[in-house]
C-alpha cells in the first residue's frame, strides 16, 4: 500500500511558563504528545479515545496479540501541540513527528558564559574542567570574578527524585551574563578566559529545566495485531566494525532502524548483548536492559548480570568479558579486582590489570599485546598457546586472551589439545537465568525509564550518578537536556522506538534522563530503556531515509550495533 500522511498544525499559545524542578513533569507538550499520538496510533491500532482509559496492565513481560484486521485511518485531534505528522510505512506500522513546546527568546532561553570551577579547592582556575561544585567552591570562584569586574551568579543544580535516590542536590554552577545571541556570549566568554577563568558558552533552554522547551520527537510505533515482520539488532560485517544506520537499513531491506548500544572505540559493545541467542558481550553487572524475543511480541525490562567461567580439568577461573579489551572496563560494573570501583559507572573506564576475555568469531581483529591467549576450534579445543596477544578466531572457533596473573595461569593449564570448558548464564534483576533461545535478543544500555507503567530511573544502580566528587558527567549527560533514543512496549504489547533531537538551538533542546521517562510515560509505554544518545541518536524509515536531524555537524555517526525492523518473520 502507498504511504497515508496526516498533518495537523495548531499553534495554540502557551500559558505563563514556569520554572520547575528539572522534568518532574514534562506539562503540558508531552501531555500534548500524548493526545496526538494516542490520536496518531488510530492510524494503524486502536481507537483515538484509548488514552483516556488504559486497559489495565498486564504481568511482565508484555506479550502481543496475533494479527487483526487493520482498521480505518481515524481523524487527529491534537490540542497544544504545535505538529504532527504521521506515515503508515506499512500495514500496523506508523512513524509520527512531533514539534512540542517553543523557544521562548526572552529571559528563559538565553546564551550564557558557564565559568569552570576546580575539582580541588586549591586548583587553578585557568585550567578548571568542572560544570558544577559544592556551594562554598562555586562562591569563591563567584567571589574571583567579581574581583575581576564580571557579575556572576550562582545557581543551584537540583536532580529529582529517582526510583534508588532522593531528590537532592548535585552541586552549583557559576555564571555569567545572559545574552540573546551566541556571538555575544562569545565575546563576554573570551573576556572570561582573559582574566584567567575557563569555561564555554550554554544555551540555557538545554539546561533540562524548561518543561516546555522546544523538542522535536520520531516515533516508530509497531502493532503486532497488524505487523507480520520482526524487530532484530544487528551490526555491521562483524561486532568491532562501525556502519552508519542508512546503510545497514539499506543493506537489510529492512522498514526501519533505531541505534542502540554503546560502544567503544575499539568496537566493543558496552554492557550485554546477546544477538538471536549468541552472548556477543558480557554484562555491566546490574545495570538495566531490554530482552527481546519473538521478533519484538515479547519485551521485557529488567536488570541484567553475567556470569561466565572456564575450566582445564580442575582448575576453574571466572571470564572478566567477551569481546573486549583486556583491562580495560568501559563504564565498570566488571567482575572481581575492577579499580575504583566495580559499581557501574556511566562513560567511565576502570581498569583491571589481572583479566581473561574470550573473543568469538564475530570480532575481526582481536587487540595485539603482551600477556597470553589461547586458540580455540569450534569444539573449545585448543589448537595453539601464544605468549603474547592478538590472534584472530579461526572459523567458527574463538580465543581467549589473558593479561597479568590471568596470564600466567592460563599459560600453566592450558595444553595444545586440550579442551577447555566454558559455562555461561545471563541472570535477570531476580538472580533467575535468561534462556538465551535462537529468538532471544538482550541489548544493556540504560538506566530503565519505565517499569510497570511507573517511571523507574536506577540513577545508583545504572551509574548515571557518578562516585565521588565530581559530578560534571551527571549535569551534562543526566540533568542537562540531549538528543535521547529510547525504546518502549505499552500495555496492548505494541512497541515504540523513540527518538528526541537535542542540543540544536531553535530545532530541539533535547531532554534530561528524566524528562525521556516522562515522555515514555506519557506516550503509553509500560516498559522503556535509554538507549545510546547524543550524537548517534537517528531514526530511518525506508521511504524518508534519516526521519530525524542528527546533532553532529558531520551528519550521522558510524555505529556498533542498532535495532531494525523487518517486513519478514524471519531472517538474520
Amino acid at each position: 500500500m502507498p504511504p497515508l500522511h496526516w498533518e495537523t498544525q495548531l499553534l495554540t499559545p502557551r500559558e505563563s511558563r514556569m520554572r520547575q524542578t528539572p522534568h518532574l513533569a514534562v506539562s503540558s507538550a508531552v501531555a500534548a504528545a500524548v493526545l496526538a499520538f494516542c490520536a496518531l496510533t488510530a492510524l494503524g491500532a486502536a481507537p483515538a479515545t484509548e488514552a483516556a482509559g488504559r486497559p489495565t496492565a498486564a504481568p511482565r513481560p508484555v506479550t502481543a496479540a496475533g494479527p487483526e484486521p487493520e482498521p480505518e485511518p481515524a481523524p487527529v485531534t491534537l490540542p497544544f501541540t504545535r505538529s504532527a505528522r504521521s506515515t503508515v510505512i506499512a500495514p500496523g506500522v506508523t512513524q509520527t513527528s512531533l514539534v512540542l513546546g517553543r523557544t521562548d527568546a526572552g529571559a528563559d532561553d538565553v546564551w550564557t558564559v558557564h565559568v569552570n570551577q576546580p575539582l580541588t579547592d586549591d586548583g587553578p582556575y585557568s585550567r578548571a574542567t568542572g560544570a558544577l561544585g559544592p556551594e562554598a567552591r562555586a562562591g569563591r570562584l563567584a567571589a574571583a570574578l567579581r574581583a575581576k569586574g564580571f557579575e556572576p551568579r550562582v545557581e543551584e543544580v537540583r536532580t529529582p527524585a529517582y526510583a534508588d535516590r532522593p531528590a537532592g542536590t548535585l552541586g552549583w554552577t557559576v555564571r555569567v551574563g545572559r545574552y540573546a545571541d551566541r556571538s555575544a556570549a562569545a565575546t563576554a566568554l573570551a573576556k572570561v578566559r582573559a582574566a584567567g577563568f575557563a569555561g564555554d558558552n550554554r544555551y540555557t533552554a538545554q539546561d533540562g529545566t524548561d518543561a516546555e522547551a522546544l523538542q522535536r520527537v520520531f516515533v516508530v510505533q509497531v502493532d503486532f495485531k497488524q505487523f507480520t515482520g520482526r524487530l532484530a539488532s544487528d551490526f555491521g560485517p562483524s561486532v568491532d566494525v562501525f556502519e552508519q544506520l542508512p546503510d545497514l537499513v539499506s543493506a537489510t531491506g529492512a522498514l526501519a532502524g533505531i541505534n542502540a548500544q554503546w560502544f567503544a572505540d575499539s568496537g566493543a559493545p558496552l554492557g550485554l548483548y546477546v544477538k538471536d541467542g549468541r552472548l556477543l558481550s558480557s554484562a555491566t553487572q546490574g545495570r538495566g536492559g531490554i530482552r527481546i524475543a519473538r521478533g519484538g511480541r515479547e519485551v521485557d525490562v529488567d536488570t541484567y548480570s553475567t556470569r561466565i567461567t572456564v575450566s582445564v580439568g580442575k582448575a576453574t577461573r571466572e571470564v572478566d568479558g567477551i569481546n573486549r579489551t583486556p583491562g580495560e572496563i568501559w563504564n565498570c560494573g566488571g567482575v572481581g579486582g575492577d579499580l575504583p570501583t566495580q559499581h557501574p559507572q556511566q562513560d567511565f573506564k576502570c581498569t583491571d590489570e589481572s583479566e581473561l576475555v574470550r573473543f568469538t568469531r564475530e570480532w575481526t581483529t582481536p587487540p595485539a599485546g603482551p600477556g597470553a591467549e589461547v586458540v580455540l576450534d569450534r569444539d573449545d579445543r585448543v589448537t595453539a598457546v601464544n605468549r603474547t596477544r592478538g590472534a584472530k578466531p579461526p572459523a567458527g572457533g574463538s580465543t581467549l586472551q589473558a593479561v597479568g596473573e590471568s596470564a600466567r595461569w592460563l599459560i600453566a593449564h592450558a595444553r595444545p589439545g586440550i579442551r577447555l570448558g566454558f559455562t555461561q548464564r545471563v541472570l535477570d534483576g531476580g538472580g533467575n537465568t535468561v534462556p538465551l533461545t535462537a529468538d532471544t535478543t538482550i541489548v544493556q544500555v540504560g538506566p530503565t525509564l519505565v517499569r510497570d507503567g511507573r517511571v523507574a530511573v536506577n540513577a545508583v544502580g545504572d551509574g548515571i550518578i557518578r562516585e565521588g566528587v565530581d559530578q560534571t558527567h551527571p549535569y551534562n549527560w543526566v540533568v542537562r537536556g540531549n538528543p535521547r533514543s529510547m525504546i518502549g512496549v505499552d500495555d496492548q504489547g505494541r512497541l515504540l522506538l523513540v527518538v528526541v533531537d537535542g542540543r540544536q538551538v531553535g530545532w530541539s533542546s533535547g531532554l534530561s534522563i528524566t524528562g525521556a521517562a516522562e515522555l515514555m510515560k506519557s506516550l503509553g509505554a509500560r516498559e522503556a530503556l535509554n538507549l545510546d544518545g547524543g550524537g548517534s541518536s537517528v531514526m530511518v524509515t525506508t521511504g524518508s531515509g534519516i526521519v530525524n536531524r542528527p546533532s553532529d555537524a558531520t551528519g550521522p555517526r558510524t555505529l556498533g550495533n542498532v535495532l531494525l525492523l523487518h517486513r519478514t518473520a524471519t531472517g538474520r
